[in-house]
């Protein structure tokens, strides 16, 4: 009786992890589709959206976060606004205006505006050192602290990854680009 106890329990604790695993797998891969799909678009490495989306809610669409940002890659009302004027589609606009949250909540339209976003930021550090840790600190923590953290004196070689890195006084945000950086670059192996 005993052992037919014990069987049923490792039984079942094996069946429970089995499936602990493959509903994880199921649910950090969902959106994989989209990502590619959009990354494509705005010429990002997918794993790095994957590796943002990860970080920011875990995959999780209806997350809310405390500066009112919203849905999987965590999109902010003015990035949300700055998208829908630069796309040029009034009906866009509209909709940010009405429910921001229901409008940014879709996946597919989240993380095409995320992506839009990590592009246009890409854009403007593709050419500095440590190309992106700046724009991951610049998505979360925005361009202006981006610049006083890179600031150097004048004739001085610019900073590289460890020394932007260690530059960022805002510990959520140091921890931020460290963590995405390490995912991104251990799945790029």
């Amino acid at each position: 009786m005993r052992r037919t106890l014990l069987t049923i329990l490792l039984l079942f604790a094996v069946l429970l992890g089995v499936g602990l695993y493959f509903g994880n797998e199921y649910w950090i891969h969902r959106f994989d589709a989209v990502i590619e799909k959009q990354a494509a678009i705005y010429r990002l490495d997918p794993k790095l959206v994957w590796s943002v989306i990860h970080e920011e809610t875990y995959f999780s669409p209806w997350k809310l976060g405390e500066a009112k940002e919203v849905g999987l890659m965590q999109i902010t009302p003015a990035v949300a606004r700055e998208w829908a004027q630069e796309t040029g589609i009034k009906d866009f606009e509209q909709q940010i205006e009405r429910d921001r949250v229901e409008f940014l909540r879709d996946p597919e339209r989240n993380i095409q505006i995320g992506c839009w976003y990590l592009e246009k930021l890409n854009e403007r550090y593709r050419d500095a050192p440590a190309p992106e840790a700046r724009t991951l600190a610049a998505y979360n923590a925005g361009a202006s602290r981006v610049t006083e953290w890179t600031r150097v004196p004048e004739n001085a070689a610019p900073l590289d990854e460890d020394e932007f890195i260690k530059r960022i006084d805002i510990s959520t945000t140091r921890s931020y680009v460290t963590e995405i950086l390490k995912r991104w670059r251990s799945q790029k192996k």
